[in-house]
């Protein structure tokens, strides 16, 4: 295991890593602030559905969530210039940590996997060379890393590609349903807005996803099937860039690439000047333990956390109850009819309120189809009308439906939900069943 983990190989691919992770930062950080993504999320809502647990992290007033979007995106900048790296990526995970944790209404599998990044890159080696680092310090210049550096990031891609794949064997994804709703909204793209309408398509698209998630990276890994699977990579991601508008995410996969290749090949590539690494020795540092144990119950929770559903009643389409954190990407189209009703707890008096008043439209589609959101505005609710000096109690009638299907009743219309407890690893009875 040691001679494996801890074998030295060149760095190259670590290096260029570091510099496109460093500018995909840069350019989340700025792009969230000029595509007006930051003044619709953080600004305009009167209040944010944190994760639960994390009330208090509320975003700064006034306009100064932009101010705290352009330091993280200068941190980002520090990353890919390799400028005080160390801090600078801690910097920036504890940054886009607070922004992960603060607000849900824009939740995103790839958010998640950007936070992980952030705060693994740490304990990466990523500024030995080709940085400003070095240039201060020339102690630091390497031309080698442990081959840890380069297994971690395969077993961790390994690890969300199954379960993506995993996931979409269901049927209403295996039958086209979900990539129908999906194009449906796509229809008006230029050139391919009615391809995207056609069944087979819808089909290609939905046991292509299932094929690609599940096998890119074993063929990554064969020297034999490498190239095939790279140019595969390049059109699916690009793809999704284009049709899903998910920002960074296709861009920052492609730059996983680089450890799937020869080093040789990214050296030669990127670093013709560099003296490439051939040595092949084995440095075992002090703190392997430590190491291997921390990154060992590091893999057994990414491999944990995407189970968790299974342990819950009922379906995670319809409770949303373990879908977070668990690699389920654009598997479900919901949409509701909610009606949150409150009643004077001291005069049974009922008091109409207007979901307008307090969300914004994106607010409202979470907080119509998604139970752990509509308890969260149930509580919001029961404060707001205390600190007015009425108690309340809090019924919600929601009818959603989940793709495509007739509306069914999600929550128990009799249940007080102000006065629920949340409890994140035991089912809700006040979800109704599915079925």
């Amino acid at each position: 295991m040691h001679k494996f983990l801890f074998k030295h190989i060149d760095n190259s691919g670590l290096i260029v890593f570091r510099i496109i992770f460093g500018l995909l930062c840069f350019l989340e950080a700025f792009g969230a602030i000029f595509t007006g993504w930051i003044r619709r999320t953080l600004i305009e809502p009167k209040f944010t559905f944190s994760f639960i647990g994390f009330e208090w992290l509320q975003p700064l007033p006034g306009d100064w969530m932009y101010a705290y979007y352009a330091v993280m995106g200068i941190f980002g900048l520090f990353i890919m210039l390799g400028y005080k790296y160390r801090l600078s990526v801690l910097m920036f995970a504890v940054m886009w940590t607070g922004t992960y944790l603060m607000q849900k209404s824009s939740y995103n599998n790839h958010y998640y996997l950007l936070m992980l990044l952030s705060f693994l890159m740490v304990f990466f080696p990523a500024n030995r060379y080709a940085s400003i680092d070095v240039k201060l310090n020339p102690s630091l210049k390497s031309n080698s890393m442990p081959s840890w550096c380069k297994w971690f990031f395969v077993l961790q891609l390994f690890i969300l590609y199954s379960y993506a794949s995993a996931a979409k064997f269901y049927p209403d994804w295996l039958d086209g349903t979900v990539m129908k709703i999906l194009m449906r909204s796509k229809a008006d793209f230029y050139v391919v807005g009615e391809l995207l309408q056609e069944e087979i398509v819808h089909y290609v698209l939905a046991y292509g996803g299932i094929l690609f998630d599940g096998l890119i990276i074993p063929l990554l890994l064969i020297k034999q099937t490498r190239k095939y699977a790279f140019f595969a990579s390049i059109f699916f991601h690009l793809f999704n860039s284009f049709i899903f508008h998910i920002g960074i995410f296709p861009y920052m996969s492609l730059a996983f690439s680089l450890f799937f290749f020869e080093p040789k090949t990214i050296k030669n590539i990127f670093f013709k000047r560099k003296i490439y690494y051939n040595d092949n020795a084995v440095i075992v540092p002090k703190y392997s333990t430590v190491l291997l144990s921390v990154f060992s119950i590091y893999f057994i929770i990414q491999i944990a956390l995407p189970l968790r559903h299974h342990f819950f009643e009922d379906d995670v389409l319809w409770t949303e109850e373990g879908h977070r954190l668990s690699w389920r990407m654009m598997l479900r189209a919901k949409s509701g009819r909610t009606n949150y009703k409150v009643v004077d707890a001291n005069t049974g008096r009922e008091i109409p309120i207007r979901l307008i008043d307090y969300l914004t439209r994106k607010q409202q589609r979470s907080a119509s189809t998604k139970p752990d959101v509509i308890w969260q505005f149930a509580q919001h609710l029961k404060h707001d009308f205390a600190n007015k000096g009425i108690p309340v109690k809090v019924y919600v009638n929601a009818f959603i439906r989940v793709n495509g299907k007739p509306r069914k009743q999600l929550i128990d219309p009799k249940v007080d939900l102000a006065n629920e407890e949340w409890h994140h690893f035991k089912h809700h009875k006040w979800i109704l069943p599915s079925q």
